[in-house]
């Protein structure tokens, strides 16, 4: 299944600088190693991977999301998100025609649908051939032989459609790091997560609670250790990162009208996602002019500090993990050494950290 990911994820050229000004890298982090603001009376003692609110789709087969509602129930739990950091990303990453048709072909619903018809399509498949170059006396040991083979095919393509799903999936998790970015500011995680329950599907936003301080902390300190052999973490993390581009079209900036404003945008400080633009409000001529193809890669550059790969890389993962973590499909310990006391993460046997360490850095 194609990715969807377009030229939707970036925002013009005009909207750059607005989103730098706004929320540029260096100060989010600032923001998250800075001490906590004095909570809400109204809020109560929340842990790591908690999980703070549930919204189920309002329909399987055109996903979306009551939001406002979502709002009524953060804020009952004293979480006060301003509209432009929760309703306005969430719409934008989620709203879009292309992706609610990939959560409805991908979720455990379908997969769960798939799996006989796939079968009845492999059997009638293998049989006709097989008839046509087998001939037996004994009809049952074609039956028996199609089937065991079809059940073979049929339970390898359903394992390839579950083990991608622990993936970091381009199409949903990727768009919600831009909602993540704004998110964390608040001691928030949102991800899209479903499963089969009764024979019925469970497609639900997840709003979980998560203090990214000590994450950034311990995986920062994780690789300045690593600095000694930063060629060897570097290629780690190409080797199993460098499959997540994005492919944009950007509109084409005239050289004669200061485009080096934009070579100055050093990746250290834009977003990870640049904010999407809807709507356009520029004249028609504007809005259909030519067009770049531009690949934005989130492999970390190696000239970047520790502390902004760290944050790129829990961002990047933030919604893969969150996903994982209230389905309980996080992968299992290992005998790769994490730290058990370091877990920041009381519902879980891996932290946002972890899991980065054990998926990109092991």
């Amino acid at each position: 299944m194609q990715d969807v990911v377009t030229s939707e994820m970036m925002e013009d050229k005009s909207g750059v600088s607005h989103v730098m000004e706004e929320s540029p890298v260096d100060v989010q982090i600032s923001q998250i190693k800075a001490e906590p603001q004095q909570a809400n009376i109204n809020r109560p003692n929340w842990s790591n991977g908690q999980c703070v609110v549930a919204m189920p789709s309002c329909s399987l087969l055109n996903p979306s999301f009551d939001l406002s509602l979502c709002r009524a129930k953060l804020e009952n739990d004293g979480f006060q998100i301003p509209v432009r950091d929760m309703e306005a990303p969430l719409e934008t990453a989620l709203s879009v025609p292309s992706v609610r048709r990939y959560l409805v072909f991908n979720s455990a619903l379908f997969h769960f649908i798939l799996a006989p018809v796939l079968y009845v399509v492999v059997w009638c498949a293998v049989f006709s051939t097989l008839h046509l170059y087998i001939t037996v006396r004994d009809y049952w040991v074609l039956w028996l032989s199609v089937s065991l083979v079809s059940i073979l095919l049929t339970t390898a393509i359903i394992f390839v459609l579950h083990y991608s799903n622990k993936e970091i999936n381009m199409n949903v998790d990727v768009r919600l790091i831009q909602v993540n970015e704004r998110l964390v500011k608040h001691k928030l995680l949102v991800a899209v997560a479903d499963w089969v329950q009764t024979c019925a599907g469970n497609m639900q936003l997840y709003f979980v609670f998560w203090d990214m301080s000590h994450c950034l902390r311990a995986l920062t300190e994780t690789l300045e250790e690593q600095s000694f052999v930063e060629d060897d973490t570097q290629n780690k993390m190409k080797r199993k990162m460098s499959h997540l581009v994005l492919v944009t079209e950007d509109p084409a900036v005239d050289p004669e009208l200061g485009g080096s404003d934009v070579e100055q945008d050093s990746s250290e400080q834009r977003p990870l996602l640049r904010h999407e633009d809807t709507g356009c409000s520029t004249s028609s001529s504007q809005c259909g002019g030519a067009k770049v193809t531009t690949n934005y890669s989130l492999f970390p550059d190696a000239s970047l500090p520790a502390q902004a790969k760290a944050y790129q890389l829990l961002m990047t993962y933030s919604a893969t993990y969150v996903r994982l973590l209230v389905s309980d499909r996080l992968p299992g310990p290992s005998n790769y050494r994490l730290g058990p006391r370091r877990n920041h993460c009381s519902n879980a046997h891996l932290c946002l950290c972890q899991y980065i360490k054990k998926k990109i850095l092991q």
